[in-house]
């Protein structure tokens, strides 16, 4: 008996989920952008405080990213497992990252005080809706090919976020603040939660699961027990945390970058962006034009091969860049573009591998554990932001960084540190962990074909 061929997805539930992935980029773009500079050099609260801060959330998301993958896992709803939290979370969403940057008038202990409670709260909350959101493409469809082109889609809105946080953010906070850079940093935020929530809701109106929900799902203990004995899960959650540590420390530390080391004043250098938005824009540009070289080099070579190559272009742009001169402006945009460039290939191919790897593991075991797959690999990103937003913080107080003032020779080194150097070797243990990926793209073949016929088996 012929299988019955996978339905084909279209273009506007492509765009609907992708959509989905701008909430959520621009929410870690603008955090790891503004959140150290905001509350280091404009409230004046200690950067290895906000540091540690950074890390200690991650033990919140260590337990609510698994914790919320395996309630979608056993949800059953009328609008499926994963889309129902789309629905109910996407005003919390928004109002959370708010109030990050709403901060009352408060001593530094009240602030910092503010700074733990609020970013944690906007951390759940953006697991509560971002989780199920990553477990709804392993669902959208049995195809790994189909699975990988929404995956581009999400992808181009992700780097499309990056776009809007470079070539808007600054001139947003400068504008809507103004002379406020405090001011125009929470105004910036509130327009950001109010296209986030539209995004949400139209990624929940637009998208479907096609693939049905197990009669029962196995006891908590096995899933995570299965997940963690899960060889190529593991390799691509360790390239994603180091790939993702090397873009959000250079992200953290550009702002002091520019302003200490280089000296720039904000001053417009191409029509309105200034040279940090020309910067982000270059990386976020470069994501871009990554997530589409990859999504088309995936159908002939393989994945893992690929996401080694995009680091090395990574790392070897990253320290090009270091080298130029400062006022070399347009050779480092250049330089930056295939650093963006790097980062889009690894995410467009990381994310497809995770869907991969859930239809292996149900292959494998018979276990439906999407969304613990898909949350667990979203906490490794996580990670990875927080990590790389936390070097800078660390470094910068370990060297002897003071807000507003001229900054020491060991001061400026550690700015450098943590733009530069950190981020280039962070690229090097993800590399090692690729060489250890096992699932070509002949055994996904096997996974796809055998799971479509168990699944058109009668129960």
């Amino acid at each position: 008996m012929a299988r019955t061929p996978p339905e084909r997805i279209g273009l506007k539930e492509k765009l609907g989920y992708g959509v989905g992935d701008l909430a959520s980029g621009l929410y870690l773009n603008f955090f790891g952008f503004f959140l150290l500079y905001f509350y280091v050099d404009l409230h004046g609260l200690a950067p290895a405080a906000i540091g540690l801060m950074l890390l200690l959330t991650k033990l919140v998301d260590a337990v609510t990213d698994p914790m919320m993958g395996m309630i979608a896992d056993r949800t059953r709803s009328r609008w499926g497992r994963y889309r129902p939290y789309l629905l109910f979370g996407a005003v919390p969403f928004g109002l959370f990252g708010v109030l990050v940057f709403a901060v009352p008038d408060l001593s530094q202990g009240g602030m910092l005080v503010w700074a733990y409670v609020t970013y944690t709260m906007a951390m759940v909350v953006y697991t509560v809706a971002n989780v199920p959101y990553g477990g709804l493409l392993g669902v959208i469809s049995p195809s790994a090919t189909q699975r990988a082109s929404v995956t581009a889609w999400r992808m181009f809105f992700s780097a499309t976020a990056g776009i809007m946080i470079g070539v808007l953010a600054t001139t947003l906070v400068r504008e809507l603040g103004g002379g406020d850079e405090a001011r125009g940093i929470m105004l910036t935020m509130a327009c950001i939660a109010v296209v986030s929530v539209f995004c949400l809701l139209t990624t929940f109106a637009t998208t479907k699961e096609r693939i049905p929900p197990a009669a029962q799902n196995g006891s908590i203990g096995g899933d995570i027990r299965e997940l963690f004995r899960t060889g190529p899960w593991i390799a691509v959650a360790v390239a994603a945390i180091m790939g993702v540590i090397a873009i959000a420390s250079r992200a953290g530390s550009a702002l002091f970058y520019f302003k200490y080391v280089v000296g720039d004043d904000g001053t417009p250098v191409f029509l309105f962006l200034d040279r940090v938005a020309l910067f982000y824009t270059a990386l976020a540009l470069g994501q871009v034009s990554g997530v589409i070289l990859g999504n088309f080099l995936q159908r002939r070579f393989e994945k893992a091969h690929l996401i080694i190559a995009a680091g090395a272009l990574k790392a070897s742009a990253i320290v090009l860049f270091y080298m130029l001169p400062l006022d070399a402006v347009w050779p480092q945009t250049l330089v930056q573009y295939f650093v963006g460039v790097g980062f889009g290939i690894l995410m467009v191919l990381a994310f497809a591998m995770f869907t991969d790897i859930a239809e292996f593991v149900d292959w494998r075991s018979g276990k439906q554990m999407t969304g613990l797959v898909v949350s667990a690999s979203i906490f490794a990103v996580k990670a990875g932001v927080a990590l790389g937003a936390a070097v800078p913080g660390f470094v910068m107080g370990l060297t002897g960084f003071v807000a507003g003032e001229s900054q020491s020779e060991q001061a400026i080194t550690g700015i450098n540190l943590a733009f530069a150097l950190i981020p280039a070797v962070a690229l090097i243990p993800g590399g090692i962990a690729m060489m250890f990926y096992r699932l070509d793209r002949r055994l996904i073949a096997t996974v796809e074909s055998e799971l479509a016929t168990r699944r058109e088996l009668p129960a």
